[in-house]
């Protein structure tokens, strides 16, 4: 390659990544939500949720040996919007569909799921136009 076209290859990338810096799309509005998932020592699971307002969702497949699971969620601050639980069992059945609803009673949900297949289970949060925090967590039933 001759010595020029080198620096014009250089000169038209340098060009490309600058533009593209100052043009990129950017995640600092009011409406990112944040989705945490820790795993207990018995293969338990649960986590914290936030939002600004915005919408988002997380998916998390999760090991259950047994047909059911005991779950618990909770806001403990929010104006608005809404966080649900969906969790499907092995054969992909929802066993669990809830919903809590910023800004209104109850503020908080649990119980036992339906019965389901054993084996890989997947969790769903989701939270749309939520704003405020909160936990969750899930464990196998008995």
């Amino acid at each position: 390659m001759k010595t020029s076209n080198f620096k014009l290859l250089t000169i038209l990338i340098a060009m490309t990544l600058f533009i593209g810096t100052f043009t990129s799309c950017s995640n600092d509005d009011e409406s990112n939500v944040n989705i945490t998932v820790n795993e207990g020592p018995s293969g338990d699971i649960g986590g914290d949720f936030t939002g600004k307002g915005g919408n988002g969702s997380r998916t998390i497949t999760w090991t259950n040996n047994l047909t059911t699971a005991d779950y618990n969620a909770d806001i403990t601050a929010t104006a608005s919007g809404i966080f649900q639980i969906v969790v499907a069992d092995a054969n992909g059945t929802v066993v669990l569909n809830r919903s809590l609803n910023g800004n209104t009673d109850p503020d908080s949900i649990d119980g036992v799921t339906s019965v389901g297949k054993p084996g890989k289970w997947t969790v769903t949060i989701t939270l749309t136009s939520f704003k405020g925090d909160g936990s969750y967590s899930l464990s196998a039933g008995n």
